[in-house]
């Protein structure tokens, strides 16, 4: 089993957009905080019980977060 879930946040004009990569998880905050906290959430929401193991996911992954500030003018 995966012990672990990546995603990556970037920086999108005033919001901050997350995408997990091994689950069909978006979501977005105003501030890092709360768009790791929704990202948290989506996952949950998303996923059984059943599910974890269906991806060979295991049941209480870390959360790996890359983060790519926005590029100039961004």
């Amino acid at each position: 089993m995966r012990p672990a879930i990546h995603a990556v946040i970037l920086k999108s004009n005033a919001w901050y957009v997350a995408e997990c990569l091994e689950v069909a998880v978006v979501t977005q905050g105003r501030t890092l905080d709360e768009t790791v906290s929704n990202l948290h959430d989506a996952i949950a929401l998303h996923l059984s019980d059943n599910e974890w193991s269906r991806l060979g996911i295991a049941p209480t992954p870390r959360l790996v977060i890359s983060y790519e500030p926005s590029s100039a003018g961004g």
